[in-house]
C-alpha cells in the first residue's frame, strides 16, 4: 500500500512538473494506461524509479522528446475500422455535398493515415478539391511523420483490404509510389491539408469545422478531460456540424449528450442539433 502511495506521488510530481517546465498536459489522463507507460519508459530508458525518470526529463530535453513520443499513443492504421468510413461514405457524404467548402479537424491524428484515408474518401467522393483537412496532434514527431506521407510498404496489403470494406472505389495501389521499402503517398492527397501541433488538455478551438474526428483518443483521457474535449469540439461545430470517435468512446454521460444525434447505429458517428 505504501509503495503505491509512492508511486501515485511520483506521477503526480513527474506530470506537473513537464507541465510546468514543458507545457504538455499529462494530468488528467487515465491513471491506470498512464502508469503502464510510464514503467515502459523507465525499463526502455534502463532506470529504475519515476523520480529518475522525472530527473531526466527535466534536465535533459532529449529525454523529454523521447518521452513525449512513448507516452503518446500513436497506434493507428488506414482506414482503421472500416465500417465507420462505409458509414461516412453513406451517411455524412450527402451533407457535405450542400456545402461550397467543408473544414475538417482530425484531433490527435497521430502519424495521419487516417488523415490520407480521409482524403482518398473525399477524392473519390468529387469533393476533396473544397475541402481543407486540419490535421493536430501533441506530439511534433509524428507530426513531422505524417507531414511526409511515406509509410512501410508492406503494410499495403491490409490497408488495401481496409479500403475496400471501407467502400474503395479504385485500385489502392493507384494513391501510392513504391519505392525502397516505402509507400509514397501522392503530393496531390497532401494538397488540403494543414498538419499542426494542437494539445486537446490545454489548447483552444481554432476555427469552426463541418467535421471533427477524434477516435480512439478520449479513452486515455478521464472524465473531467474528456468533458473538457467535448465542450471544446461543441465550441468548434457549426451547425448540424458531424462528430466522429473511435468504437470504445461515446456521447452518452458527457454534458453536450443532448446537443447531439446519432447518425448510423454502431459507428460513433453524430450531428450536432443545437
Amino acid at each position: 500500500m505504501l509503495r503505491e502511495q509512492l508511486e501515485d506521488i511520483e506521477i503526480k510530481l513527474l506530470l506537473e512538473g513537464i507541465y510546468r517546465y514543458y507545457g504538455f498536459d499529462f494530468r488528467n489522463y487515465a491513471l491506470a494506461s498512464l502508469k503502464r507507460r510510464i514503467w515502459n519508459i523507465i525499463q526502455a530508458e534502463g532506470l529504475t524509479s519515476i523520480s529518475g525518470l522525472q530527473e531526466k526529463v527535466l534536465h535533459h530535453p532529449e529525454y523529454m522528446e523521447r518521452f513525449l513520443y512513448a507516452l503518446s499513443v500513436n497506434v493507428t492504421t488506414m482506414f482503421r475500422d472500416p465500417s465507420f468510413f462505409l458509414a461516412f461514405r453513406k451517411k455524412v457524404v450527402p451533407f457535405l455535398r450542400t456545402y461550397p467548402f467543408i473544414r475538417i479537424w482530425h484531433a490527435g491524428c497521430s502519424t495521419g493515415e487516417e488523415v490520407y484515408s480521409m482524403a482518398i474518401l473525399l477524392h473519390e467522393e468529387g469533393l476533396y478539391h473544397r475541402c481543407r483537412l486540419y490535421a493536430t496532434d501533441i506530439n511534433d514527431m509524428v507530426l513531422r511523420k505524417a507531414k511526409t506521407g511515406i509509410y512501410p510498404l508492406d503494410l499495403m496489403q491490409g490497408y488495401t483490404q481496409n479500403y475496400l470494406q471501407a467502400g474503395g472505389k479504385k485500385s489502392f495501389s493507384e494513391y501510392y509510389t513504391a519505392a525502397y521499402n516505402n509507400a509514397i503517398f501522392s503530393s496531390y492527397l497532401k494538397e488540403n491539408m494543414i498538419f499542426s501541433q494542437h494539445n486537446l488538455a490545454t489548447d483552444n478551438s481554432f476555427n469552426e469545422f463541418h467535421i471533427i474526428l477524434c477516435r480512439n483518443v478520449l479513452i486515455y483521457f478521464n472524465q473531467s478531460l474528456q468533458d473538457r474535449v467535448h465542450k471544446l469540439f461543441y465550441e468548434s461545430h457549426v451547425k448540424f456540424g458531424i462528430l466522429g470517435l473511435g468504437r470504445q468512446e461515446t456521447l452518452k454521460f458527457t454534458p453536450h449528450e443532448q446537443d447531439y444525434e446519432e447518425l448510423e447505429g454502431g459507428e460513433k458517428l453524430y450531428r450536432r442539433i443545437r
